[in-house]
């Protein structure tokens, strides 16, 4: 099919994809402890009616304990020598949060300035439309074999995180398409190439056995939360930089945000510097970072005259897309234990399981097609940018399937404000991310077995 029928049959089919998001976006399917499961089992049977009118064959569900429905299936491929595809994406979404915040109702779509809102507009239920709509672009019948794996639990997590690790077999492909990111900004094309992998460790300073009277004791009794605070200080140099040895950074060659619109879209108070040195890619993904997410000390409305006897704070580390996240938390546990401030000894524990990070293969076959299609789709040279956040299942199936290229790519864009009020995708991003994935099939399927 020559590019310019399929951009026309994706045009056409623009209005009935949207009405489909808008009729997904109304189900509150929110896949979190105390939310009732009926939303969640009814945006799996909306989401299995429209692949099944898209073509895909042998749509079934895969269950697991404790875990919404993974939605499976495929579509053979046309011929043997033709690649095959894993399309992934999730059906279940973040909890609305204060509704207050929102200025149209989190679950009733709303066409707003060509974007319709809601929560689950933009992450991730306009993604699976993108796959639809792909699948509808070639009538469901596409130049690749694929397989669909959606699931329906991403948001709070479940056993499928590691499960294709464990079964490999049920994921065999040649490329996979993970569509739950987007673009750097609105209308530009965008391949996410890394994501930084998560730690997360708690320190606690006991000092005393009980708080003791400011002015009796203070000035030599050993003060908790100022050893803490000492400690805390020495994770980061006068820059900013983070100042843990042995933590990899490199600079960041691809593309990314520029001082200003970071600003804007972190809400940085007008005045205030950014902290650390390098250009913004190796701050934000391809270096670590270091947040204090917690602190639990005397508030500041009810302190009382006295020496804190103890005192503790929760660090979230993220580190470089390639670094073995189980040796950074190694890292920052032995460095802050051998701080000892004033003497103080600190005790430092992990809190919960490493997350790796992801750092994709960018000279392959797929991902030479995927530049071309989204450069058809967005009219202008993508650009290779990273997450600082971690997806655990991109690790799982590259696990299971390492020979597999992982392209993420999708509709989504980083002004679309998701997990947070006012979530919304554009229609625009949403037609050429469809348009995007149909040329990446088209375009793989020709350079597939001669590239």
């Amino acid at each position: 099919m020559a590019m310019d029928e399929l951009t026309t049959r994706v045009d056409g089919m623009l209005d009935g994809l949207c009405e489909d998001l808008r009729r997904l976006t109304r189900i509150p399917s929110i896949a979190f402890p105390g939310y009732p499961p009926e939303p969640v089992q009814q945006a799996h049977d909306v989401v299995v009616e429209l692949l099944r009118e898209a073509g895909v064959q042998d749509v079934a569900a895969l269950r697991l304990p404790d875990t919404a429905p993974v939605i499976t299936g495929h579509i053979p491929p046309p011929h043997p020598d033709a690649p095959t595809v894993l399309l992934y994406g999730h059906y279940d979404v973040q909890p609305a949060g204060d509704e207050s915040l929102w200025t149209t109702r989190p679950f009733e779509p709303t066409d707003v300035d060509g974007a319709i809102h809601g929560r689950g507009a933009a992450d991730d239920k306009s993604n699976l439309i993108v796959h639809l709509g792909a699948l509808r672009a070639f009538d469901g019948r596409p130049p690749v074999g694929i397989r669909v794996v959606f699931e329906g639990q991403e948001e709070y997590g479940s056993e499928f995180d590691d499960y294709p690790q464990e079964h490999p077999d049920e994921f065999a492909c040649d490329a996979m398409v993970i569509a739950d990111m987007g673009n750097i900004r609105p209308g530009t094309g965008t391949l996410t190439v890394a994501l930084r992998g998560v730690v997360e460790a708690i320190v606690e300073v006991h000092t005393l056995e009980e708080a003791k009277h400011s002015g009796n004791f203070g000035g030599a009794a050993p003060d908790a939360l100022l050893v803490l605070l000492h400690a805390l200080a020495a994770l980061h140099d006068a820059n900013g930089d983070v100042a843990v040895p042995g933590l990899r950074r490199e600079q960041w060659s691809g593309g990314g945000w520029n001082e200003e619109e970071f600003r804007r879209l972190a809400g940085i108070r007008e005045g205030m510097p950014l902290i650390g040195t390098g250009n913004l890619g190796s701050r934000l993904w391809s270096g670590p970072a270091i947040t204090v997410t917690g602190l639990d000390a005397p508030s500041v409305d009810k302190a009382a005259s006295a020496v804190v006897p103890s005192a503790r704070a929760k660090l979230n580390m993220r580190c470089h897309p390639a670094q073995d996240p189980v040796q950074a938390q190694r890292l920052l546990i032995e460095f802050l234990v051998g701080l000892r401030p004033f003497g103080v000894p600190l005790r430092v524990t992990q809190a919960g399981a490493p997350g790796s990070g992801f750092a994709a293969a960018t000279d392959g076959v797929a991902y030479r097609a995927a530049h071309e299609a989204l450069r058809t789709a967005w009219g202008a040279e993508p650009v290779h940018a990273a997450a600082g956040g971690s997806i655990p299942l991109v690790n799982s199936l590259a696990a299971a399937q390492p020979n597999a290229e992982i392209l993420l790519f999708g509709a989504q864009d980083s002004m679309c404000n998701l997990h947070g009020p006012n979530e919304r995708v554009l229609v625009s991003e949403l037609r050429d991310a469809v348009v995007a994935e149909a040329a990446f099939f088209a375009a793989y399927a020709d350079r597939f077995g001669r590239d």
